[in-house]
């Protein structure tokens, strides 16, 4: 494909704008429709972004037929259907992380990938961070070998509130979005398979009714270990923070930046042509549609960590 890349775009939250914003640095690609809950203030968005086509029903998009491709910046609960009712109307789709909150969703996504032939790809952002590649390609090349992941993700959110501190229609959740991260970059920069899985969750909260802390422990078969813990009441700096402790040094990734043990940063700016993850994520997903091949966190690639996700799920309910 030569043509420009027109994209319909679902979902014009917080996390939508970033996409939005990552685009505009993206030759040969344009936003064409734009898809929210309240017209109102998708409409205000779009004008911000020259966006012409606003609605709140994605079936209106994907009829359009100059949209090629569609990214999914939705709640968690609609994502498999979601990305299932793109890939039928013969569009290409990335869809935000989670790709689904329970297991058979996520394979049912696969299999109409598969039938359609149409690129499909989840945003697990953390193997596009210039601070993970620029590691991942350190173990990679056998000058690094992973003994010890140690992850924190932290956020203050005893309300339901999104990262612009806006009422949410929809309920975020530790284990299928936030421990996905973590899960599937484990095994990514590893190089191997979870064979061991275990976790434990603190009191479910009496409105939101999710756990609001969680501890989760992985084992690769490589031997390597991970331990995960997560929490919506940390007040205190927010994020997802990881530790690599390896066998020839030790680094700490907070998002796009690196750093060496003792708090030294690492010059990561040569390992890709931006510094922000969310533009590199989408970069793979219209790269991947111009050269016909798999993106790199495929559905297909991404699968095995929302099994080992599962298991936590049946282990957690077993314990309460």
């Amino acid at each position: 494909m030569s043509k420009t890349i027109k994209v319909a775009l679902a979902g014009a939250g917080a996390f939508g704008i970033k996409h939005l914003d990552a685009i505009r640095n993206i030759d040969g690609v344009e936003v064409v429709s734009l898809i929210g809950r309240e017209l109102h203030k998708t409409r205000e968005v779009a004008n911000t972004y020259g966006i012409d086509h606003v609605t709140t029903a994605l079936d209106e998009s994907l009829a359009l037929p100059e949209v090629d491709a569609v990214i999914l910046c939705t709640p968690t609960q609609m994502h498999a259907a979601q990305a299932i009712a793109c890939l039928k109307a013969g569009k290409h789709v990335e869809v935000e992380i989670p790709l689904a909150d329970r297991l058979v969703d996520a394979q049912a996504v696969l299999e109409v990938q598969r039938q359609t032939g149409r690129v499909a790809m989840v945003g697990h952002t953390r193997r596009f961070n210039p601070s993970h590649q620029w590691l991942h390609r350190k173990v990679a090349a056998g000058e690094l070998l992973v003994q010890q992941m140690d992850v924190q993700t932290y956020f203050f959110r005893r309300t339901n509130m999104n990262a612009l501190g806006q009422a949410r229609s929809w309920t975020d959740h530790l284990l299928w979005h936030h421990a996905a991260h973590t899960v599937d970059l484990f095994a990514y920069q590893t190089g191997g398979e979870i064979v061991q899985a275990h976790a434990v969750q603190g009191p479910i909260h009496p409105t939101l009714g999710i756990a609001m802390d969680m501890s989760i422990q992985l084992k690769s078969s490589t031997g390597a270990i991970c331990t995960l813990s997560l929490s919506f009441n940390n007040d205190g700096p927010l994020g997802t923070f990881f530790r690599y402790i390896c066998d020839n040094g030790t680094y700490v990734a907070r998002y796009d930046d690196l750093f060496d043990g003792k708090e030294n940063k690492i010059d990561v700016t040569q390992v890709d042509v931006s510094m922000n993850g969310i533009e590199l994520q989408d970069r793979e997903f219209f790269a991947s549609i111009r050269e016909g091949r798999e993106p790199n966190a495929s559905v297909r690639a991404v699968l095995p960590c929302y099994r080992i996700l599962d298991q936590l799920e049946k282990q957690l309910a077993a314990a309460e």
